[in-house]
């Protein structure tokens, strides 16, 4: 059963094409992973589907009482509700069907016989609906989401207007999963939770009975909940079945096909060109070359694939500092509240540290206050002599107006146009991103124009706050290709360890330290 047919679709945007004639159906109980690099139009796509965009062309048409969920990171919440508040706005239509079947109470004491027949129908007709509902346990399931995705952690009486970038994704997501709708469409779930609520997303999603389309670069999540996938790759979408690497095998043999077929096509082209030049001046042999000519012209010519830009990153390494390039004594990391207990804390020279730890509990905190951007609660922080760093902040600035090529002429004012474009075009970025403003990049594109800014000049010590997020599997593993032949000292926050297992020397689990129950 079909639950979603995409007929024709074409759309543009800022001048630049993203789908071209794309035609496709999502059935009844596929789990879909929608692929594709950075900046192919995944995002957009999904706009387009729940009606957040109108295509240029084409149709997008639901089956008839499908509730479609979309997880969009950009969606606003309330100032001032708290969490818990927020997320019981995910059942305010039984709400409501609670006030009306109070309210069909309060009639029942003058109503007339037939009244109080029609009320006491009415009434047993929303009670059935409110406990097909769950609305007796939705306290109940509130705590059961919520701890699943770790917001217990963060605390539910919170305000949503205290938090951070993560954390309200973690409260969206949350509220999605609660209202249960038919259809579920998810952006990056993943980029804002740890190992323990990436497993228990993973659980979610393999028992949920209904369709979904997911948008993610996480392959050992997405091996784990999908079933089909959609590539989105120069302006098409092709659908493929099974794993992640299968796909990659598939998609590898069509390309090596379509160049095959374009070359034989083009040495065809060739010799019936050349045929007809030497023919057609010819009265005997002029009928053939015209013949030729005109079936020359009714071919439909094969497009060469285009090419997309490939990253590489490469971090030189700054003058050698001393051995131990941060020291802390009895650190006690919080903002108004300690998070942890003191901890002592050396990392020395050339060390390649991983930190992990339940969300919430500081990582971020950790590697700000190590690099003196927010002071401890107490304790020392001394940096050690000859230090330079890389700092790769989890959370891009909100609302950036500069474009690509203006926010790294900020930071390196000297360089000339030629250096920052070339600098640019090393991450993977085109003169189209170059020149794109930084609020309308694709989230991996964002990163590879903060990434390239650090890789401009050397340093000694990388601090990097999640840098896989957003990035596409490529670019991830050129990443950590980078990475694991970078020379200097490295501090990483990452959830995903399939990243950084095998090549870093130490993890440091952050759960050790906190005071909270974790």
């Amino acid at each position: 059963m079909s639950i979603l047919n995409v007929q024709h679709v074409s759309h543009s945007y800022g001048g630049r094409e993203i789908f071209e004639d794309v035609s496709f159906r999502l059935l009844k109980g596929e789990h879909v992973a929608l692929v594709g690099a950075n900046g192919e139009g995944k995002t957009t796509f999904l706009s387009i589907l729940t009606g957040k965009l109108t295509p240029d062309a084409g149709t997008v048409e639901w089956a008839r009482r499908t509730s479609v969920g979309y997880l969009d990171q950009h969606a606003s919440l309330v100032p001032g509700m708290t969490i818990r508040e927020t997320l019981r706005t995910a059942f305010n239509t039984m709400m409501q069907q609670e006030k009306e079947m109070l309210a069909a109470y309060d009639k029942m004491s003058e109503a007339t016989p037939e009244e109080m027949e029609r009320l006491l129908q009415d009434v047993g007709d929303i009670q059935n609906l409110l406990e097909a509902g769950g609305y007796y346990t939705i306290d109940a399931r509130i705590e059961e989401v919520a701890g699943g995705l770790g917001l217990r952690d963060v605390g539910l009486e919170r305000r949503v207007d205290e938090l951070s970038g993560g954390q309200r994704t973690k409260v969206l997501l949350t509220k999605l999963l609660l209202e249960n709708p038919d259809i579920l469409i998810l952006d990056e779930p993943t980029n804002y939770l740890d190992a323990e609520h990436i497993a228990w997303l993973t659980t979610y999603l393999q028992n949920y009975e209904n369709s979904f389309i997911l948008v993610s670069h996480d392959v050992p999540f997405l091996n784990a909940v999908t079933n089909v996938i959609w590539h989105v790759e120069n302006l098409k979408l092709t659908r493929y079945t099974g794993s992640y690497e299968h796909f990659e095998e598939m998609a590898a043999l069509k390309r090596r096909q379509e160049a095959a077929a374009y070359e034989r096509q083009q040495a065809e082209i060739a010799r019936e060109k050349d045929f007809i030049q030497r023919n057609k001046a010819r009265v005997a042999t002029r009928g053939m070359a015209n013949s030729r000519q005109k079936r020359l012209d009714k071919m439909e010519v094969l497009t060469k694939r285009a090419q997309r830009p490939k990253a590489h990153f490469h971090f030189d390494v700054d003058r050698t500092p001393s051995r131990f390039v941060l020291e802390a004594k009895r650190l006690v990391l919080g903002y108004d509240t300690p998070l942890t207990t003191p901890v002592d804390i050396r990392v020395e020279r050339g060390r390649k540290i991983a930190i992990r730890g339940t969300n919430g509990l500081g990582k971020s905190t950790l590697l700000k206050t190590l690099l003196g951007m927010q002071p401890p609660v107490s304790g020392t922080v001394e940096r050690g002599d000859f230090v330079s760093v890389g700092y790769f902040e989890q959370e891009s600035p909100a609302g950036n107006q500069n474009t690509a090529l203006e926010e790294f002429w900020q930071a390196y004012p000297g360089r000339s146009n030629f250096e920052v474009r070339a600098a640019l075009a090393a991450c993977g970025l085109t003169n189209e991103h170059i020149t794109t403003k930084m609020l309308a990049l694709s989230g991996g594109e964002a990163a590879r124009v903060r990434l390239a800014k650090i890789i401009e000049q050397p340093v000694n010590l990388l601090v990097l706050d999640e840098p896989t997020n957003h990035l596409d599997v490529e670019a991830k593993k050129e990443l950590q290709r980078a990475l694991r032949e970078y020379k200097g000292t490295l501090l990483l926050v990452s959830h995903e360890p399939e990243f950084y297992e095998g090549w870093v020397d130490t993890v440091w689990n952050i759960e050790r330290w906190t005071t909270k129950v974790v």
